[in-house]
């Protein structure tokens, strides 16, 4: 991993608190999968509930407590910004709830599976939230009974999927030849995906069977970016 700084779920007891952090050339996002909670950002205590996704930009303070009724389990991203990059983090929180965001088909994958456009880069214009430096996308993959999204590679980018639930085949390994190396995913399993490795998921066939996935991209931080 070059871009990926990290990347696990916390949980958060109820009444429990995280210590305050900061990174100054790191960026990360939360994603609340479980209860509720409080994060406190730029001197305010913002209350948070399951499905809500955050940017946190690099140089800002943040940390997160659980509600005093309910614990919090959350996933956490981090991602690497090279030197070379220069910083402009958003004035204010970026926060947004992933059932304000509508599912919708991606050009050039099969209709079988239905994406949520959560955090793009600062340029993007389809994502909920525009802010990446390093992270290109984190989205949400909804599967139909036997859907696919199609193998594939990206030759700048380095890829992690979390399967939230449903089980299936997850293509790992092979490269730009299209080669698929099949593994059993179920709920739970993260898989990290190299530089120009085939990745892809096929859903179980069974009727009535679903798969989500969480996916984020993150752009590889070639030579020229490090100079």
């Amino acid at each position: 991993m070059r871009s990926v700084a990290r990347f696990g779920e916390v949980k958060v007891d109820a009444g429990g608190a995280c210590l305050p952090v900061s990174y100054a050339r790191e960026e990360q996002i939360y994603l609340i999968l479980e209860g509720s909670g409080i994060l406190e950002y730029g001197g305010e205590r913002i209350p948070v509930r399951k499905n809500d996704f955050m940017y946190l930009p690099p140089g800002g303070t943040h940390s997160i407590s659980g509600s005093a009724d309910h614990h919090c389990r959350l996933l956490v991203m981090g991602f690497n910004i090279t030197a070379g990059i220069t910083l402009d983090p958003p004035s204010k929180l970026l926060l947004a709830n992933m059932d304000e965001v509508k599912e919708q088909t991606v050009e050039g994958h099969p209709s079988s599976v239905l994406y949520k456009l959560l955090v793009g880069d600062r340029k993007s214009t389809r994502d909920r939230i525009a802010a990446g430096y390093v992270v290109t996308s984190l989205f949400l993959m909804d599967f139909a009974p036997g859907g696919t999204n199609s193998p594939h590679h990206h030759e700048s980018e380095e890829e992690i999927y979390l399967v939230l639930d449903g089980h299936g085949k997850i293509v790992a390994g092979g490269g730009m030849d299209g080669t698929e190396g099949l593994h059993p995913a179920q709920a739970g399993d993260a898989y990290f995906f190299r530089l120009n490795s085939t990745v892809g998921f096929y859903n179980n066939s069974e009727p009535g069977a679903k798969a989500h996935i969480i996916a984020v991209r993150s752009r590889y931080p070639f030579r020229k970016d490090e100079d």
